[in-house]
């Protein structure tokens, strides 16, 4: 059995990230005094959201990302998958840093556009991930 060296290292950026995110959660809500909720405040509400979508998101991809390497997945191919989730994670977050990115504003497309790859890449790794461990167990 091999040990998970591509996914420890994924899971180590992943948890770090999670990290940041919450601390900035946690800050503006001290800041803004808002204990529960969001407080109708939107740059809160997009901070919950961009820490709660990689919540949401990474803990699945870790584990079925070490299956993989454990199990029947090329390293190489694990590797690719990695790097294109943590690329769309950190996009995705960027993208929620923003109104235009969580809101649609008219104005900054490029956070819409790396809202939208954070988005496929995340979809794509999954459907890949998944895909390439079924093929090689069965």
């Amino acid at each position: 059995m091999t040990i998970p060296i591509i996914a420890a290292f994924t899971g180590a950026l992943l948890i770090i990230l999670q990290a940041i995110l919450m601390i900035l959660v946690g800050t503006h809500r001290i800041r803004n005094r808002i204990a529960l909720g969001t407080g109708e405040d939107l740059a809160l509400e997009r901070k919950i959201r961009r820490h709660g979508n990689l919540a949401e998101n990474a803990a699945l991809f870790v584990v079925v990302l070490t299956l993989a390497e454990m199990t029947v997945v090329p390293n190489d191919i694990v590797r690719i998958i990695a790097i294109v989730f943590l690329v769309g994670r950190i996009l995705h977050a960027i993208a929620l840093s923003t109104v235009s990115g969580s809101h649609g504003a008219a104005t900054g497309k490029i956070f819409q556009a790396f809202r939208a790859i954070g988005a496929f890449s995340t979809f794509g790794s999954f459907i890949a991930l998944g895909g390439y461990l079924l093929a090689g167990l069965f």
